[in-house]
């Protein structure tokens, strides 16, 4: 039995214990089905012959008399000790009686008396303790213990064969493994350990994955903690914890210690409100001493994993402490390839899945998301309960992340869907006609999370970088949608809100972070928005002047102008293209490149792959169909 059930199992007892104690004090020892009479009345009785025996009980509230009646019935009293004339009473009317000792509780009772409350106290002062800090081997009081969990062989399996789509951030790794396997191979020519290894990159790229896989390559033993593990309520806690930490590690040198999230106590000092003393700057204090300090613990290679590397303590960053910093950077087209092989050997894979296909259609997905991907798949297939994961439900959990889900039960008026149609190809023909543009991969006018319909492109291959033209592409392909409602529907509508807003973005930033017009040159006039300790909106400085910021508003509206101007003319040109794609989209509400390319070369479009003819609503129409989204976004990345 573990310590944590002993000691639930030993306060249940004590409490137990002290009520049975209790309920026995307050038990009246009275035989069972005696009624009571008055002293008085009981005299009564014997002095009318009516008692027949009696048996006298000293007691330590008096003295107990139990009594049988001439009829068989028993009665029951207490006397006084004052009354000395009674047992010759008893003589005189030929009552028959015993006279019992006082009984004296034992020396068990009498001691859960006086010392169970006490006990209880105790037992539950301990309890509590115990709980508040999590129980540990020290007992109650282990709270300057550590709380690493060290990592042996037998309970990671995690391996560099299970790491996939980070080859150079794996290369880096392997250098510190192998240094810790063979050390003389190093020193001969004079390097020396490196006392810190910093992985950063963004979230779901692998970078706790990289540290497992360390553990597992790594004959050594590893010590894992998260850096919320060192704060706790009582201060000074965490700089004991890391004491004792580092103290277990030099006796197990040489040893790899991860700590996950070390933002949580590596953030720079003076940056909170604690005026330098508190909690989590007294932690970092000690871990900074004890990586390179007086006492340097040789051999102790301390692993640390964050996505915030900003805000991290210059003195913690320095070379001595984290001598290498390994960026783990969002997967490449051949890194997600990869990632999908390792996370499809635990699903039955149909003949038509090919990674590669599918590694292409996903740029900038981290390696949690691909993993995500393969487990939404698998859930599309087990819900139309098939043996094996297809394609199509790669394609259609892939349509779910980027697009959000389908809302195919959502009632809309034909004047809506119409309007949803012709905007929807309004982005599409842009998105064909104009060179730079990513190619556009589906598009459809089924409603999606807050969008009624989506425009989805992907690039051709992952983009690092984009040009001057692209994003006036990109601004003519959003500023389609608003236009071919204008010009098919003669109305204008709320649904391209959320393409304006990101058409002038764009516009702003090639104005003003880029450096991409003639009349004001390659300068920065973009607000300083990089101090994220006070709050955003506390630090914005603007440093222009106003004829400037009139400068910078007049190339903003010369460009969105130019690329509006652009795309009307280019739908206006190709009105019938635009009449195929929105019938075609009404028809069958889905169409992918296959069907846009048909259009744009002016062919019949053939039908979808996996397309089912919609069931005809039942209330004739779109009259009092739900209300819509407000602000439908249609994303036509």
């Amino acid at each position: 039995m573990n310590n944590q059930w002993f000691s639930k199992i030993a306060v249940w007892l004590v409490i137990a214990l002290v009520l049975f104690t209790v309920f026995k004090q307050f038990d009246t020892r009275g035989a069972a089905g005696a009624n009571y009479l008055g002293y008085s009345e009981f005299l009564q009785e014997v002095r009318s012959n009516r008692i027949k025996a009696a048996t006298i009980q000293e007691g330590q509230g008096g003295t107990e008399i139990i009594a049988t009646t001439t009829d068989d019935r028993r009665v029951r009293t207490t006397a006084t000790y004052l009354d000395r004339g009674l047992v010759g009473d008893l003589i005189a009317y030929n009552v028959k009686f015993d006279v019992k000792p006082r009984e004296e509780g034992s020396l068990l009772m009498t001691l859960l008396v006086s010392w169970g409350p006490m006990l209880l106290l105790i037992g539950v002062w301990i309890y509590f303790m115990r709980q508040m800090q999590g129980g540990g081997k020290g007992g109650a009081f282990s709270f300057g213990k550590s709380k690493a969990r060290m990592l042996d062989e037998n309970n990671n399996t995690v391996t560099f064969a299970d790491v996939a789509g980070c080859d150079e951030a794996k290369e880096e790794v392997k250098e510190v493994v192998d240094f810790l396997k063979d050390p003389q191979k190093f020193q001969k020519l004079g390097g020396r350990i490196p006392r810190g290894l910093l992985l950063v990159g963004p979230p779901g790229t692998g970078k706790t994955l990289l540290a497992k896989g360390i553990a597992g390559e790594a004959k050594v033993p590893f010590f894992s903690i998260s850096g919320s593990d060192f704060v706790e309520m009582f201060v000074g806690v965490g700089a004991a914890r890391v004491r004792d930490m580092f103290e277990n590690a030099k006796k197990n040198a040489p040893c790899i210690i991860f700590i996950d999230e070390i933002d949580a106590v590596g953030r720079h000092r003076g940056a909170g409100l604690g005026g330098g003393n508190d909690e989590r700057e007294q932690t970092l204090n000690q871990m900074l001493v004890e990586m390179d300090g007086f006492e340097t613990n040789l051999g102790v290679i301390v692993v640390a994993a964050t996505n915030r590397p900003d805000i991290l303590d210059a003195a913690l960053l320095r070379p001595g402490r984290f001598d290498r910093q390994v960026y783990v950077t969002l997967p490449d087209i051949r890194g997600r390839e990869q990632i999908l092989n390792v996370h499809m050997r635990k699903v039955p894979l149909g003949q038509d899945v090919n990674p590669s296909v599918i590694a292409r259609g996903t740029p900038g997905m981290s390696g949690a998301d691909l993993a995500n991907l393969c487990n939404d798949a698998a859930l599309m297939a087990a819900r139309r309960n098939a043996r094996v994961v297809e394609m199509q439900d790669f394609e259609k959990a892939k349509d779910k992340i980027f697009m959000g889900p389908e809302r195919k039960s959502m009632v809309m008026p034909e004047e809506e869907r119409r309007n949803t149609a012709y905007h929807e190809s309004g982005h599409a023909l842009i998105g064909k006609m104009l060179p730079k543009c990513d190619p556009v991969h589906k598009v459809t006018i089924i409603p999606r999370g807050r969008a009624l319909g989506v425009t989805m492109s992907l690039p051709a291959q992952d983009r690092y970088s984009y040009d001057r033209e692209y994003m006036l592409n990109q601004i003519s392909m959003l500023f389609g949608g608003r236009i071919a409602e204008e010009v098919f529907m003669n109305q204008m509508t709320t649904g391209a809100s959320n393409d304006f807003e990101r058409a002038t973005q764009i516009a702003r930033d090639m104005v003003m972070r880029y450096g991409m017009t003639d009349a004001l040159g390659p300068m920065v006039y973009a607000e300083n928005e990089g101090e994220v300790f006070l709050g955003r909106s506390v630090t914005k400085t603007t440093n222009m002047s106003e004829q400037t910021m009139q400068k910078v508003d007049g190339e903003v509206r010369r460009i969105i102008d130019e690329q509006y101007n652009l795309a009307r003319r280019l739908i206006e040109e190709n009105k019938d293209k635009m009449h195929a794609m929105a019938k075609a989209l009404l028809e069958w509400e889905t169409i992918d490149s296959e069907q846009l390319d048909d259009i744009m070369a002016g062919k019949e479009p053939r039908p979808p792959k996996d397309w089912t003819p919609r069931k005809p609503p039942s209330s004739g129409g779109g009259s009092g169909g739900a209300p819509v989204a407000t602000d439908p976004a249609p994303t036509a990345a």
